[in-house]
């Protein structure tokens, strides 16, 4: 089946702190929209990676997703394998979406940035029809980046405030990573009330600035076209 939205995080549950509204509010919406996390995580201070696994799929139940598929690259390694662009390129000509997201290039955690290259590469690679890898060649018809920690000046804003409660129980599917519940947890810059604060600010502040509830922005390179000069259509 042909994807309308096919979003990669690298590690579970950043799809969720960056566009999680936004897939929801698609899928909501009746479009076919398929998820991909690079790894598992592995790396991280709290959860192991089969838990990492099942709070993904909570999540993706939560958010309306299609299906969720994880290619198992090592975390900490996105990219370092010459192999990984070529799985990425067969991904993509497999599902044929026309919107892939990926993270912005810009990125405090090394990993968001090695993976938003790889991606990107990945994106325009998978429609060469003289390319060899895996599949029929497959052109998106744009990519699109998102946010996860770090943000910069978006291209545009998605309003997601009729999906944002859904993001809000799909973050909440990641105990492992946001909540302090279990002995043996170790404190992170993701277990304190802090950093959902920091989402949500985020979020709040995209919507203000568009005069919504809550938005969540992205960055393309490519110039957007308008039917007009009049707003709003």
């Amino acid at each position: 089946m042909a994807l309308d939205l096919l979003a990669f995080g690298p590690h579970p549950d950043d799809l969720e702190i960056g566009m999680g509204g936004t897939i929801a509010l698609h899928a909501g919406n009746g479009h076919q929209v398929g998820l991909c996390d690079l790894t598992a995580g592995e790396m991280g201070t709290n959860g192991t990676p089969a838990e990492r696994l099942e709070e993904a799929e909570l999540a993706k139940n939560a958010l309306g997703a299609l299906w969720r598929e994880n290619l198992h690259w090592p975390d900490r390694g996105i990219g370092k394998d010459p192999a990984h662009l070529d799985q990425a390129i067969a991904f993509i000509r497999l599902h044929r979406p026309r919107v892939v997201a990926v993270p912005y290039w810009t990125d405090r955690h090394p990993d968001h940035g090695a993976a938003s290259e790889v991606l990107t590469e990945a994106v325009f690679n998978a429609g060469l029809r003289r390319y060899a890898a895996t599949g029929d060649p497959w052109r998106a018809d744009w990519i699109c980046y998102y946010f996860i920690n770090d943000a910069a000046e978006p291209s545009f804003l998605i309003d997601v405030s009729a999906a944002y409660e859904r993001k809000r129980v799909a973050l909440g599917c990641y105990g492992t990573q946001f909540e302090m519940a279990r002995p043996g947890t170790a404190a992170t810059r993701l277990n304190t009330p802090i950093f959902r604060q920091l989402i949500e600010s985020r979020d709040a502040q995209f919507g203000a600035r568009a005069g919504v509830r809550w938005a969540e922005g992205f960055v393309v390179r490519e110039p957007i076209v308008r039917p007009t000069l009049f707003k709003g259509l």
